[in-house]
C-alpha cells in the first residue's frame, strides 16, 4: 500500500493481499503519518473497483488484473 495522499491525488492502489474481510481496504492505513488518523473505517474495493474514505477523501483502488478471493 502507498502513503497518504491527498483527496485529489491519483488513486491508492491495491493489491488483493492487502484486502480485508471481503474485500475491504482500512483507512486511515498504515503507512498513513500519526497525525492523519481518524477513525478506522471499512472501505469496499472490491465491488466497484474503488471506494473513497468519508473522513479524508481518500481514494483506494483495486489494481488491475488484482482478484479478491474468498476466505
Amino acid at each position: 500500500m502507498s502513503t497518504a495522499r491527498s483527496a485529489t491525488s491519483a488513486p491508492i492502489e491495491v493489491a488483493a493481499a492487502d484486502l480485508q474481510g471481503p474485500g475491504a481496504v482500512t483507512c486511515p492505513n498504515p503507512k498513513m503519518p500519526l497525525w492523519s488518523n481518524h477513525p478506522k473505517v471499512f472501505i469496499d474495493v472490491v465491488t466497484t473497483g474503488s471506494g473513497k474514505c468519508p473522513y479524508c477523501g481518500t481514494v483506494y483502488s483495486l489494481k488491475a488484473g488484482e482478484k479478491a478471493h474468498a476466505h
